[in-house]
């Protein structure tokens, strides 16, 4: 369970290089190519996870949900849910009065379902105790992204350089879209077939045409739909407090290797320190508000290998307490991540 927790927060950017067939040749300077572990895919994983945040009033935990059908009693009523649609009662309850105490009480046993889609009988109130302390322990895991529903079915073309087979795979649901995601090998490579119709936060049906378009759905959707952010953070508050690595930069290729070792330390006074093996080099950076509260982080190094990060335009994605996300959007996409040390 917790190998996915290290897949999310490390998610290097993959394009295709040179290989022996002409498909493959085609492909290479085709960005709607990508592979397991290209940005756009572990996002796409989250949009395709088990909703978990629209039952956290019963739960009160965004990685899991409660398996449909289950009863809870709310003040001393007992409400059956069978769908979400009965989410709405237990709030109908705990609204009737103000002078009642709210506990929601599941009455077990249960079943929850995690993010993940892995199932786990829970027999009794200790065992969901147990449950959700585990989860607590990692506030700041990427959940689901909420906020953007796909319409199926989809059609993925597949191509796996170790044997050089081509196929074509039919998508009908979020589940078997999650796993065939997890299942995915070094090997293979994969091209949404597009367009691609989706429904937004809006609830407005949507056509995608490409890999960017999808991607910019999904940072509409995290930036936009609430259940995507659960507490409010400053971004110049969490960028100084502690130190950083980067897990992962592309700048026209994958660069991270040359980052191995190195720590961040961004300062209140505009300086950012970069330290490896007992040698630091200062840099300056800064953060600005953009048109539609877009943020852009801006670093200026003077030595060869650390003004690589220097961009004029490192658009913040997203980010919590641990980890932040960068892109910057031009004639290729690059991507600098940050994660807390």
């Amino acid at each position: 369970m917790l190998s996915l927790r290290k897949y999310l927060l490390l998610v290097p950017f993959l394009f295709l290089g040179s290989c022996q067939d002409e498909i493959n040749e085609q492909s290479s300077n085709n960005q709607d190519t990508v592979t397991k572990v290209s940005p756009l895919t572990s996002y796409l994983q989250r949009v395709a996870m088990v909703p978990t945040v629209q039952d956290n009033i019963i739960d009160g935990s965004s990685y899991c949900a409660l398996k449909f059908p289950y009863t809870v009693t709310v003040n001393n009523t007992q409400i059956a849910l069978n769908s979400t649609a009965d989410y709405q009662k237990v709030w109908d309850t705990i609204n009737a009065s103000d002078t009642d105490d709210d506990i929601v009480k599941i009455n077990f046993p249960v079943t929850m379902v995690y993010y993940n889609y892995i199932e786990k009988f829970i027999p009794n109130q200790s065992d969901f105790d147990d449950l959700i302390d585990y989860w607590n322990l990692y506030p700041d895991l990427l959940s689901k992204i909420n906020g953007l529903n796909i319409n199926y079915p989809i059609t993925i073309d597949v191509y796996n350089s170790a044997n050089q087979a081509v196929s074509s795979v039919s998508i009908t649901s979020d589940q078997i879209f999650f796993n065939f995601i997890k299942n995915l090998t070094d090997s293979q490579y994969i091209s949404l077939k597009y367009p691609i119709s989706i429904v937004d936060y809006n609830g407005l049906n949507k056509l995608l045409t490409n890999n960017s378009d999808f991607e910019n759905a999904i940072k509409y959707a995290i930036d936009n739909c609430p259940e995507n952010n659960g507490t409010t953070l400053d971004f110049e508050s969490v960028i100084t407090n502690g130190s950083w690595s980067i897990p992962y930069f592309y700048k026209g290729s994958d660069q991270t290797a040359s980052y191995d070792g190195y720590s961040f330390v961004f300062k209140s006074d505009k300086s950012v320190i970069a330290a490896k093996a007992g040698v630091s080099e200062t840099g300056q950076w800064e953060c600005n508000m953009l048109q539609y509260g877009v943020k852009e982080l801006k670093l200026n190094f003077s030595s060869e290998l650390l003004s690589k990060l220097n961009n004029s335009s490192w658009k913040l994605f997203e980010f919590n307490n641990s980890q932040i996300r960068l892109r910057n959007v031009g004639n290729t996409t690059d991507y600098l991540y940050l994660i807390k040390k």
